[in-house]
């Protein structure tokens, strides 16, 4: 009778202990919901860069943000951000496109980054003719208090110097053409 009394105190005890954890419950998975979280947002970010708007533009950057941008200087912070695109915003011949790759989240959930490519077409400031530049970028982003997901850092590159807008199209379409000869 003793026996069952302590081990029935002994479970009871354990079940206790247990139940008083200070580890919690491991976090669900959103990293799928995330990723396509900040794939539709980037659509839009494209959209919105169509629209020349530029708060439009900067709604998708955190307060605190870095924009860099080869040849400009460091765009730290939406005000700066905002400024530094006015001009950007004002060529009339603008036209910023941009398509996601590949999006990678944390396990923790709270921190992102995507990787796409991009191809802009915007005024020479030598010649004043239309130039076109490809190129890829990496945005990492942080999920923020309301669960929205905000680019805290942005940098592109380009793959060669802006061209003019027929030899653009002409780069483009030369890796093409030279996949169809080695067939």
């Amino acid at each position: 009778m003793k026996s069952g009394y302590i081990a029935g105190c002994v479970i009871g005890l354990s079940m206790l202990l247990a139940g008083c954890s200070d580890t919690p419950a491991p976090a669900p998975d959103t990293s799928a919901a995330d990723q396509k979280a900040i794939k539709d947002g980037e659509v839009a970010w494209s959209a919105d860069y169509a629209s020349k708007d530029a708060d439009k533009i900067v709604s998708h950057y955190a307060d605190d943000a870095s924009l860099m941008i080869a040849d400009l200087p460091l765009m730290k912070g939406k005000d700066a951000i905002r400024a530094g695109l006015k001009e950007l915003l004002a060529d009339k011949n603008l036209a910023l496109s941009f398509t996601t790759s590949s999006v990678d989240s944390s396990k923790g959930g709270d921190l992102a980054y995507s990787q796409g490519t991009y191809s802009m077409t915007s005024t020479s400031p030598k010649t004043k003719k239309p130039v076109t530049e490809v190129g890829k970028y990496v945005t990492v982003y942080r999920k923020q208090a309301d669960g929205s997901w905000k680019a805290v850092a942005d940098i592109n590159n380009a793959d060669a110097p802006a061209a003019p807008v027929a030899m653009a199209k002409a780069r483009k379409a030369a890796p093409a053409a030279k996949k169809k000869k080695r067939k």
